[in-house]
């Protein structure tokens, strides 16, 4: 398994709609799991601003995944895919 970067709300969104789609899931079975509305998990996925934090672990639960904090990788993940 590859490791996903998300340094913005849109990128991450985009990482939990591929990871739910990976499962087979539907935004509305991701909610059911955390007690969460199908729209709450819409947000999420398109980038939305101002995201509770605790949402964002609850679907992070759900989906069966978690955060890695490390330093900031320098250049763009098309650079770094150049280099080899």
């Amino acid at each position: 398994m590859t490791d996903d970067i998300a340094r913005t709300e849109k990128q991450l969104g985009a990482i939990l709609r591929r990871h739910r789609r990976a499962a087979n899931l539907t935004q509305s079975a991701v909610g059911e799991k955390k007690s969460l509305r199908q729209a709450t998990i819409s947000k999420l996925e398109d980038g939305a601003p101002a995201t509770q934090l605790q949402t964002v672990m609850a679907v992070l639960a759900a989906l069966d995944l978690e955060i890695v904090i490390r330093p900031r990788t320098k250049g763009t993940g098309k650079g770094l895919e150049d280099i080899f």
